[in-house]
């Protein structure tokens, strides 16, 4: 077994990178299946899911409502409360539901395979 130093690569390149929005959406129709809610309230929540570093872009956030909403697995309303502006309040709909379960199921699998990945690493040790 070699004793070399790894090469560097590119951020790019790095275990892991280049995923950020790859599970925007799922996280998204959770927080939506926890609960109806509006965008900045939405991106403080999928946060804490640990699947973006720091806040998600709002930008990126909005598109994502938006596809989301134009599948037909989100609605939106405005609502607008006694004091500050009006907030379009978003909520997960049956599709959306259903969906969702699609995506727990891929991630259910992907997690399993990399257990498996894991475990042959380690006994190979």
């Amino acid at each position: 077994m070699s004793s070399k130093k790894p090469k560097t690569t590119p951020k790019s390149r790095q275990p892991g990178s280049g995923k950020a929005e790859r599970y925007i959406q799922p996280s998204l129709l959770l927080a939506l299946k926890r609960k109806p809610s509006y965008g900045y309230e939405l991106i403080q929540e999928i946060s804490t899911f640990g699947f973006v570093e720091g806040q998600a872009p709002p930008g990126m956030i909005y598109r994502h409502l938006r596809d989301m909403e134009e599948n037909g697995w989100v609605q939106s309303e405005w609502h607008t409360e006694e004091a500050g502006p009006a907030k379009r309040i978003y909520q997960l709909t049956d599709e959306g539901r259903e969906i969702l379960s699609f995506w727990i199921a891929y991630m259910d699998q992907q997690a399993r395979k990399l257990a498996d990945f894991i475990a042959m690493y380690k006994a190979s040790e």
